[in-house]
């Protein structure tokens, strides 16, 4: 029996009868009649027959020949060291155990039911991220595996204190996660409340680790993702040394950091692999290309609609130029633009890699030289939608070029509606929102009205990493 899991068979002294097995392997049977990867097979031994029951699509050959099978047939010792002695009236566990790529042993004689850990379906190598490639620093990523994942993070944390708790959730997918934190850094009230969120959790299957960060944060109906998400072990190992949670999920490459702010969205973990000025200015072409980005093209509606004399002369005659020939008002012509781009993204992105280029630039140039030559666009409009879709890039988490995208089409229209004065109203909601918002308890916006002095080091202005040794005033953690 394994040495962990002495504690779990010892209070089980109740005397197990071979009728209370039988009627489990029946059960089994019973349950997993149209499963037919699930194999029963009767195997004589120097302690009587063996019933073995596993799953073959979850365990390879191999690992069933060296852990099972020769250890049956020569060293019964052995099978009894690696094994967990498991209650036969607990059907949910055991369904559960075999599910998950568990061997059950029933030896008829002893009227023992035992368990053996031989999963080992196969699973993606270890290879390069495509969604966070750096240039400098590691350049493995997260796999669909969860014990694979902890690994690479253990890797690189060789400290006792590094706690993961694995979880079931899922009511019909049973899917694992795990809970990274140091014991010692992470604050006790953080993990509370995520542990009582994830009890709370109801729902049937968990494809992707992002299905579980909607469903934990704090406003689900706002469109700033509150969670910061990550297939980067050194960027994962990063937060948690930060005193910050990390959930990984099986099957899903990404994993979650909790409680995250606004700034955590802007940084990517290369900016600690840089020299402090470079890093610095990534970030602020970063920080401030976001507002850019959705504040570009409503501009040059409120400027044709509302406002031609905020616009310098010569420019205004330029502008009228290359629209004489439009028959659009500027709202319609903006958005026009808008959604072409927005589609040569979405079809690029849903074809293979290849074709899906060539379709995005080819696209883009076709169309847009044929909207301009056409008249239905003026050719300024295309640069500043070029340079406002690029700016939209520039975030190194996903999920906030999403939010840009939606956020910008807010601003459209409040330019179209009112102007100046809209794009002043759309802003003061966005900076409202920002500040109203929360992640796992914690204001969204801590490093622009920090809690510490110490966060402005590491903001939008990176200091020199001589200077970078507290941790961050959003973590809360025990150690300064």
């Amino acid at each position: 029996m394994k040495s962990g899991d002495t504690d779990k068979a010892s209070p089980n002294t109740k005397q197990v009868t071979g009728a209370e097995i039988e009627e489990t392997i029946e059960l089994l049977k019973k349950n997993t009649t149209q499963i037919n990867d699930v194999i029963f097979k009767k195997i004589p031994t120097n302690e009587g027959i063996v019933t073995m029951v596993y799953s073959n699509s979850l365990v390879e050959k191999m690992t069933m020949q060296v852990m099972v099978l020769i250890p049956l047939a020569n060293h019964l010792n052995q099978i009894h060291q690696i094994s967990e002695k498991i209650d036969p009236a607990d059907k949910t566990e055991i369904i559960s155990k075999l599910m998950g790529g568990q061997t059950l042993l029933y030896f008829h004689d002893a009227n023992l039911l035992l368990s053996i850990d031989t999963y080992s379906a196969s699973t993606r190598a270890i290879t390069n991220t495509e969604t966070e490639s750096t240039v400098i620093g590691p350049q493995d990523a997260f796999t669909e595996s969860l014990q694979v994942n902890i690994s690479l993070v253990k890797r690189r944390i060789k400290n006792p204190m590094l706690k993961n708790e694995n979880r079931i959730i899922g009511t019909e997918s049973n899917t694992e996660i795990s809970l990274l934190y140091v014991e010692d850094i992470v604050n006790k009230e953080n993990l509370e409340i995520l542990k009582k969120r994830l009890d709370k959790v109801n729902y049937p299957s968990f494809p992707d680790v992002s299905i579980l960060k909607q469903l934990i944060e704090d406003n689900p109906l706002s469109p700033f993702p509150q969670y910061y998400m990550s297939v980067r072990p050194d960027s994962i190992v990063h937060y948690i040394l930060d005193g910050r949670i990390v959930v990984l999920m099986d099957n899903s490459q990404a994993a979650i950091v909790c409680p995250t702010s606004f700034m955590d969205m802007f940084i990517s973990v290369e900016d600690y692999y840089n020299r402090w000025t470079t890093a610095t200015l990534l970030r602020m072409l970063r920080f401030f290309g976001f507002f850019l980005t959705i504040m570009i093209t409503p501009m040059y509606v409120s400027a044709l609609t509302f406002h031609p004399e905020i616009l310098p002369y010569e420019l205004l005659l330029n502008l009228q130029e290359s629209r004489s020939k439009v028959p659009f008002p500027p709202l319609i012509e903006v958005l026009f633009i808008e959604l072409i781009i927005e589609v040569l993204r979405e079809a690029g992105s849903r074809m293979p890699a290849k074709v899906g280029q060539t379709i995005g630039i080819v696209g883009g140039i076709v169309i847009g030289t044929a909207a301009v030559e056409a008249g239905l666009i003026s050719n300024i409009l295309i640069v500043l939608v070029a340079t406002s879709a690029l700016l939209s890039f520039l975030p190194p988490i996903f999920l906030m070029s999403n939010t840009s995208r939606f956020v910008r089409y807010i601003f459209i229209l409040s330019a179209g509606l009112f102007g100046l004065f809209g794009q002043m109203l759309a802003l003061a909601w966005l900076l409202a929102h920002l500040l109203n918002l929360s992640s796992l308890g914690t204001p969204f916006m801590t490093p622009v009205i920090p809690r510490k002095a110490g966060d402005l080091l590491d903001g939008i202005i990176r200091f020199p990493t001589a200077f970078l040794k507290g941790r961050s005033g959003i973590s809360r953690s025990q150690k300064k």
